[in-house]
């Protein structure tokens, strides 16, 4: 099953760029507020596989919002494959990697527009992200997947001197200017692929590719984070994480290279679909 976050309004996903509006398909069972659909998702699921959809309508991607806009946690997950902890110039994490969080009003969807803050140098980062159907504290690895709504795509667009500002890292403030949470165009339930633990995933530069790996190379896989993430919080409905990004990154070439105003940014996962990001100047 494809949900998605059209116009404001959740909706079902027939087909290609086919969508069938929930509140109006289940008569009001549901509301129209894709956020509001994790609190009942066990529910949804059962109305979903048996409705009467009827005719889909036709949309553009420039309709879409992110299918999860308003998390009430968005958790993001660092160093997590290896080839880009060690372009990052960190260790490898061997127990618990690092944790930190995207504000929600970074948040958008799938193809937008996104102001390049003033003197920064802002990076890309291609990343699975896992989106909460089910509470979980205390969760074992073995269920870890019973407590996903489904996958989607997102950037963890970084304005690096931001981030390393000193005397510490400001991961958050450098993660969450406006726009830098592009998430889409689908969420994406897991029963669709055939390994949703090894999904390949990258993003290109004005058609130069300048990512590209594969989840299964995660050194923490979904399953592992949702069970470290749950032994200290409760993750809730909804909730997002960040699953980390593959080498090729911008600030670890030599020389450096940054998003410049004009840019496109086209990135995509396996099985889930595209975003599309161009900047302009502040």
């Amino acid at each position: 099953m494809r949900i998605a976050n059209l116009n404001g309004r959740l909706a079902l996903i027939d087909g290609d760029h086919m969508s069938v509006d929930v509140e109006t398909a289940s008569a009001g069972r549901f509301t129209a507020d894709p956020q509001a659909v994790y609190s009942r998702w066990t529910e949804f699921r059962e109305w979903a596989a048996k409705a009467e959809r009827g005719t889909g309508t036709a949309f553009q991607a420039e309709d879409l919002g992110s299918p999860a806009p308003a998390p009430r946690q968005v958790f993001a997950i660092g160093l997590n494959y290896r080839t880009h902890a060690s372009e990052s110039g960190f260790s490898v994490p061997d127990t618990l990697p690092p944790v930190f969080t995207k504000y929600i009003s970074a948040i958008t969807g799938p193809v937008s527009t996104v102001q390049l803050p003033e003197g920064g140098n802002t990076d890309w980062e291609i990343e699975l992200v896992v989106v909460i159907g089910k509470a979980a504290h205390h969760v074992a690895e073995a269920d870890a997947w019973s407590h996903v709504a489904g996958l989607t795509a997102g950037q963890d667009l970084s304005e690096r001197i931001s981030q390393m500002q000193s005397p510490v890292p400001q991961f958050g403030f450098g993660k969450s200017f406006p726009g830098f949470a592009p998430m889409g165009p689908y969420l994406v339930t897991p029963d669709e692929f055939e390994n949703p633990d090894d999904l390949k995933l990258g993003c290109a530069i004005d058609g130069e590719e300048v990512q590209k790996g594969r989840t299964g190379d995660l050194i923490f896989p979904v399953s592992t984070l949702i069970a470290k993430l749950s032994a200290v919080v409760q993750l809730l409905p909804g909730d997002i994480i960040f699953t980390g990004t593959p080498a090729g990154v911008g600030m670890g070439r030599n020389p450096q290279r940054f998003l410049r105003p004009g840019e496109l940014l086209v990135s995509h996962v396996e099985g889930i679909g595209e975003l599309r990001q161009t900047f302009v100047e502040a």
